[in-house]
Parts: C-alpha cells; sequence; structure tokens
C-alpha cells in the first residue's frame, strides 16, 4: 500500500504564505513528499477552514487527493471527540443540548480510518494535545508530524 499523509489548515495556511515563520518548513515538507512519491490528502474540513480567510484556487489541489467526510468519519469522530472531552474534563452539562466537535476530531478519524495515512502534517499545538488525549485510551493509526521541526530532522534525511 502506498504510503500518504493527511495535510492540516495550518499546514496549508504556513505553504501559502511566504512571510510566516514557518512557511520553509511547510515548503520544505511539501517538496520531500512529493519528492518521495508520497500522497497528499486534504480534508473538505481543511478546505472549509481554509476557506473562511482564503480563496479555494489558492490551494495546490492538483497535487493533492481531496478526502470527502462521510458516515464512517462521523462515527469515528463522535469516539474520538468522546475520549477528548473526558481527558479534557469537559462536563456533560457543557455538551448539552449539542455537543460542538472540534475540527480536529474530525480530521482524526479521517486519518485514522484511511489505512494509508501515517501522518496527520500540522503546524498547531492543540492538535498534538488533543492526540496526545486521545492517545491515553485509543491508539490511532496515525502520528502527528509537527513542522515547526524541520522535515530533514523528521525524516533523517539530509537536506542539500
Amino acid at each position: 500500500m502506498r504510503h500518504s499523509v493527511l495535510l492540516d489548515t495550518s499546514f496549508f495556511v504556513r505553504l501559502l504564505n511566504d512571510e510566516d515563520f514557518l512557511h520553509g518548513n511547510a515548503k520544505g515538507y511539501f517538496k520531500y513528499f512529493l519528492e518521495e512519491d508520497i500522497t497528499l490528502k486534504i480534508s473538505t474540513i481543511s478546505i472549509a477552514e481554509y476557506c473562511v480567510k482564503g480563496k479555494i484556487d489558492e490551494l495546490p489541489l492538483k497535487n493533492i487527493q481531496i478526502v470527502p467526510f462521510n458516515l464512517d468519519h462521523a462515527v469515528k469522530t463522535g469516539e474520538f471527540a468522546e475520549v477528548i472531552f473526558e481527558e479534557n474534563k469537559i462536563s456533560k452539562d457543557k455538551l448539552s443540548p449539542r455537543a460542538i466537535i472540534p475540527n480536529d476530531s474530525k480530521l482524526f478519524a479521517q486519518a485514522d480510518l484511511d489505512k494509508s495515512v501515517t501522518y496527520f502534517v500540522t503546524s498547531d499545538s492543540r492538535s498534538q494535545s488533543s492526540y496526545d488525549n486521545l492517545k491515553k485510551r485509543i491508539n490511532p493509526k496515525f502520528e502527528i508530524l509537527d513542522i515547526s521541526r524541520p522535515y530533514n530532522e523528521a525524516f533523517g534525511v539530509l537536506d542539500l
């Protein structure tokens, strides 16, 4: 099976803003993934988040597979969100009459259900915190890759 990564909204915000302090790291990861023939994926959830302040035509979609949010993702999201809410000690009354599900839970569900995804790539430290809480009770099938660490350090390659 071919290896793939699910790229978070924060990754694209960094990649597409050459004035961002993590732009170089995001660009390095993007180039590395393409050169290593690693399939790049983006969720429709991340596209929605990006489009709050950006335009869809800014995203490099010709190089990326779009992952729609579906029923299986919704069910897994509920499981993940329940654990994250409990680990964050969110009271039940704050979840009534309906719970607002953080997008990280949805994206994590998509990454977990896609057997080819090995990394959720982000620059959002809150994602790592949610992931750590999730890992206390569930063993997700993917890892978090924070782009604040350059790609060559993360993968142990020389940046020539």
